[in-house]
């Protein structure tokens, strides 16, 4: 997928929530290379932070991002697998407008790649809420690095033609 490189590129400014009862910021691996990843790019971290797989805890921290105008988007690492813990989608569903549900089939088409049929174990999903993306990726280091590098980069980048995401920013609003 091209990029116009006589373009102007937008950074966005990005929240990083890690969801896990297990992880703090001295082991968040996952949280760490999307951080490297997106500041890489040129994109700005407006937020980063860790909470435990409980979906109130979760929609608290989404609708505070959310109507946040300093935040564009969230990416989240982490719960999206199918155990009893696993609650980051349903989080999302509390606090969405419109799903984006060709963003979980392509992440599941990208880790197919990687990691062959254990991909469908993935509730990978993203979403509109209030004007924010939110995009929902597994926990592991494989999957930020499968979500990034091979959806979210040329997405979130306003050089990328056809089209992309931000392009998109100013008219989620609209009714």
């Amino acid at each position: 997928m091209p990029i116009d490189e006589n373009a102007v590129f937008l950074p966005v400014r990005i929240a990083v929530l890690t969801v896990s009862d297990t992880r703090g910021l001295t082991d968040d691996r996952s949280g760490d290379t999307l951080v490297a990843r997106l500041t890489a790019a040129g994109h700005v971290l407006a937020d980063r932070a860790i909470v435990r797989d409980d979906v109130p805890v979760i929609v608290e921290t989404l609708n505070g991002w959310i109507a946040d105008p300093l935040v564009d988007c969230i990416i989240t690492t982490g719960g999206t697998g199918v155990t009893g813990r696993d609650v980051t989608p349903e989080a999302i569903e509390q606090v969405q407008d419109k799903a984006i549900p060709g963003f979980g089939e392509l992440f599941r088409w990208l880790s197919f790649q990687t990691i062959g049929t254990s991909t469908i174990q993935s509730r990978a999903c993203a979403a509109v809420a209030r004007g924010t993306y939110i995009f929902a990726l597994p926990g592991s280091t494989g999957a930020v690095k499968d979500g990034w590098d091979g959806i979210l980069a040329t997405q979130l980048d306003s050089r990328h033609r056809p089209c992309n995401f931000v392009e998109l920013m100013p008219r989620l609003m609209e009714r």
